[in-house]
């Protein structure tokens, strides 16, 4: 199936956009999945200056390239985060900050991801990508003892906060898809089960990154098969894990690339998932989105693992055959 491989820009966001379009381009991608952060795409701007979605959009279009999907984490992990506080502080826009009140942060969040959709609409995108935060993550280790009815309420936070946000994206014709991740209301199979039965609303969506499910040994391919028909974008990123009988899963407040961090993060192809049976099935829910090379992997010089991920996804790609192999021994062939 022919996919249109894209470039997460979250992670050069230190880069004027032009440049990097002209670097993606050159490169052989087919387009950009902006970043809502950095100088990449301005959501207050998009829904302000009526000439600047378009002009970011004939700007990519003079590269050759589309953008099918915008991401948006910064922001939304603050709609539902318990604690709100000076980490937040370091990834939110002024305006969403303020004065850091906590509730006021979150509704102010609340409201940039509504923002968020109308922006996208005038950029004539359909998927927004992003993060929802969540009331009970701090609560994972389960000391002190988290009761049954704690859970109750922080899925029942996730939907009073995000249904309001959602209805905005139905009106503008755009899905939001949560990255399953750590640190969101869903980060493994069973927690976006709950998180798309809670929610239950036509706007939400999956973006699934299979990195992130490898080192809490959660199978892709099982996820993909699972939860095929939520998910509208992909990001291509691996991981590795390296449990030595020192090294845990908890990564031991170690920073990223650290040798005794039990996992790390790859590019594609250069880690440990099985990329052959996760594309298989891909295949086998018909998923047509883009798949969005995203670099993290701090062993790898980031415009070398552009192009080495770049090569290793188009690699992977291939048209089902429509037939079986054993097809013309059937009687009355």
């Amino acid at each position: 199936m022919n996919r249109p491989i894209t470039l997460v820009t979250g992670q050069w966001a230190d880069m004027p956009l032009e440049a990097l379009a002209a670097r993606a381009a050159r490169w052989g991608y087919d387009g950009l999945e902006l970043a809502c952060w950095g100088a990449h795409f301005d959501v207050h701007r998009a829904i302000t200056d009526p000439g600047y979605a378009p002009g970011v959009r004939r700007m990519l279009q003079a590269h050759g390239l589309d953008c099918v999907a915008i991401g948006a984490h910064l922001v939304g992990q603050a709609v539902c985060d318990v604690p709100i506080d000076t980490r937040h502080q370091g990834i939110l826009p002024n305006r969403v900050w303020g004065d850091g009140e906590p509730e006021g942060v979150r509704r102010r969040a609340a409201a940039e991801m509504a923002d968020t959709a109308r922006a996208a609409a005038a950029l004539g995108v359909r998927v927004v990508a992003g993060f929802t935060g969540s009331s009970v993550w701090h609560a994972l280790a389960g000391f002190p003892p988290v009761s049954e009815g704690a859970i109750d309420a922080a899925y029942a936070d996730f939907a009073e906060r995000w249904t309001p946000i959602l209805d905005v994206f139905a009106a503008e014709g755009v899905t939001f898809a949560l990255e399953v991740h750590p640190g969101e209301i869903a980060y493994d199979h069973w927690t976006a089960e709950r998180a798309i039965a809670t929610v239950d609303h036509r706007a939400f969506a999956l973006n699934f990154d299979p990195s992130h499910l490898h080192w809490q040994f959660v199978d892709p391919a099982t996820f993909v098969r699972a939860h095929g028909a939520r998910i509208v974008n992909v990001h291509a990123k691996d991981a590795a894990r390296r449990l030595d009988g020192r090294n845990g899963l908890l990564a031991s407040h170690l920073p990223f690339g650290h040798p005794a961090r039990g996992w790390d993060f790859r590019s594609p192809g250069r880690g440990q998932i099985d990329w052959e049976e996760l594309v298989r099935a891909l295949d086998d829910v018909r998923y047509a989105g883009p798949i969005a090379v995203e670099w993290e992997d701090s062993g790898m010089n980031r415009e070398l693992a552009a192009r080495d991920a770049l090569r290793f996804v188009r690699s992977l790609e291939r048209a089902p055959s429509g037939q079986r192999f054993d097809a013309p021994f059937e009687p009355g062939a």
